[in-house]
């Protein structure tokens, strides 16, 4: 398998030098795999986060490197990064513009990367592109393309969130608990439709989550954060075998703790 993303002795410190400094990211190392899909599980404070938003670029890291294929992305700005790098949040308002219609906010994913010109200049082939994705959905989205993302629920936003993330394949994806905010049905539903359009593709996700069902159920690589190391990594056979009771087992013995912020459902 060819390496997609390296993570090469990376820091991150808040307020450094002064009485609020918080050394957050303390010397990660990690190598993502092309087609990985890897959950991340930690108590709150280990620097789940922290991780995605230095890859992503909304802010630099203190030291180490951080290279996509072979692109060092340690100075390159987030919107740069946006045209290899995209992330779906916790929040279902913060992936859509509340105002734009369906198929305009999906006309913006899908000229990500592209010359920016005036207008979003919707044509019918881009419509029937639309139609055909959200169809595969199952959720009737594809009739309601002139509908605007306010008057939608925030299960069918983060599904809209999501498809837009993926429109324009990316090199990676990053999910910061997508479904966190999502009412038991609706994370379910979000939660299957994330595998199918992740496998459909083969896109390399980080998914972080506090559901130690879902960071089991899903993916093929689970990796533990502790106070911003990296504590334990899960994958081949072992991430097949996996129980919730071997996870939180694990969880203990690497980190001396039983934490409250992960959940069984």
């Amino acid at each position: 398998m060819t390496n997609l993303l390296t993570l090469n002795n990376v820091h991150k410190i808040f307020s450094p030098g002064t009485v609020n400094e918080n050394h957050v990211l303390r010397g990660i190392d990690l190598e993502l795999e092309q087609g990985d899909f890897t959950t991340v599980i930690g108590s709150n404070g280990a620097g789940k986060s922290t991780l995605l938003n230095a890859i992503s670029g909304t802010f630099m890291i203190d030291e180490g490197d951080i290279e996509l294929l072979d692109k060092r992305l340690n100075r390159m700005p987030a919107f740069q990064r946006a045209q290899y790098i995209s992330r779906v949040f916790q929040d279902p308002q913060m992936g859509t513009a509340r105002d734009l219609t369906i198929e305009e906010n999906l006309a913006v994913a899908y000229k990500r990367g592209q010359k920016k010109s005036l207008g979003l200049a919707i044509t019918n082939d881009m419509r029937d592109l639309f139609r055909e994705k959200l169809a595969k959905l199952n959720m009737g989205l594809e009739d309601r393309l002139k509908v605007r993302a306010s008057s939608l629920s925030g299960g069918q936003r983060q599904v809209l969130t999501l498809l837009m993330a993926v429109l324009q394949t990316p090199e990676l994806l990053l999910l910061d608990e997508h479904t966190a905010a999502l009412d038991p049905r609706a994370s379910t539903m979000v939660l299957a439709l994330t595998e199918e359009l992740v496998e459909e593709d083969r896109i390399s996700t980080l998914m972080i989550t506090h559901n130690m069902e879902d960071a089991v159920r899903y993916g093929n690589r689970l990796i533990m954060l502790h106070q911003g190391h990296i504590v334990k990594d899960i994958r081949g056979s072992e991430k097949e075998n996996l129980t919730v009771d071997d996870l939180m087992n694990m969880f203990q013995e690497n980190t001396g703790t039983v934490s409250d912020s992960l959940v069984l459902s």
